[in-house]
């Protein structure tokens, strides 16, 4: 059995602040090292849990934040960017299921360092006008190469978002939110013996797990933080702009739409 391991940072125990999470910060690197640190935990729990391969997806920023020589030597990782299937890259791998750990809040949303993919670039963005978070839009994305999330781990407000996406995950809580900046969060130690638990546990009961399948074509709608990002967005001649600061187009598949998305993350840089 073949298990995919995606880990963000924002939602590892105790993370708060944007300066934890941007590279060139002191904090940062006492972040990256606490990422790592649960990456392991859950690779752990994998392997205890009868996986024979396990692939770690490094999903945040540039995905260049693990550090691979403090990653448990069993696992292969998966790092550097642009790739097509970017924080689910390794779905296409024959893996029997996906772990998220160290996940957040979407844009809007009531959990720490909340965002969708690019808080630059991005207010909301929603497929078949329901919002989507980052577990909800590359959940979807492994659901379509057949793959089922198995487990997540994030804050109160990240698992209150996606539980009913993924029903028949194991949620983990690292920290409850109290604010975008703030929360009380585990000890990291706590927290990695709750995520290594957490995988061993969604892959014990994977049997339950469906893959998430989204009705497609997809209605894409983007609302950007600046009508200048919608007008930049809107040179791709298949949007449709809708407001100053809102966009839509259609997507024939939920790879399509993500490839599409992040290539508007990429143009925002310009604007920066």
């Amino acid at each position: 059995m073949k298990i995919l391991i995606s880990v963000d940072i924002e939602g590892v125990a105790g993370v708060y602040h944007a300066q934890q999470v941007r590279s060139g910060n002191p904090e940062y690197e006492r972040a990256r090292r606490l990422m790592t640190e649960e990456a392991n935990a859950a690779i752990a729990g994998a392997f205890e849990a009868g996986a024979a391969e396990v692939y770690v997806n490094d999903s945040h920023g540039d995905f260049r934040n693990l550090l691979p020589d403090m990653l448990d030597a069993r696992a292969q990782v998966i790092q550097g960017k642009p790739r097509y299937l970017s924080m689910a890259a390794g779905v296409e791998l024959g893996v029997a299921g996906l772990c998220m750990v160290g996940y957040h809040s979407r844009a809007q949303g009531r959990g720490i360092l909340a965002h969708t993919i690019n808080s630059f670039a991005f207010a909301r963005v929603a497929f078949n006008g329901e919002p989507m978070s980052e577990a909800g839009i590359y959940g979807a994305l492994a659901g379509e190469y057949g793959v089922p999330v198995l487990m997540a781990s994030g804050d109160d407000a990240f698992i209150e978002e996606n539980r009913a996406l993924f029903p028949h995950a194991a949620y983990v809580q690292t920290k409850r939110a109290t604010g975008q900046n703030s929360g009380v969060s585990l000890s990291p130690a706590h927290a990695c013996d709750a995520v290594r638990a957490g995988v061993a546990a969604g892959i014990a009961s994977s049997a339950d797990a469906r893959p998430l399948k989204l009705a497609t074509p997809l209605r894409v709608d983007l609302q950007t933080q600046t009508p200048a990002l919608a007008d930049l967005f809107c040179q791709w001649p298949t949007f449709e702009r809708v407001a100053p600061t809102e966009l839509r187009f259609d997507a024939p598949t939920v790879e399509a739409a993500v490839r599409m998305i992040n290539c508007c993350s990429a143009m925002s840089a310009m604007l920066r």
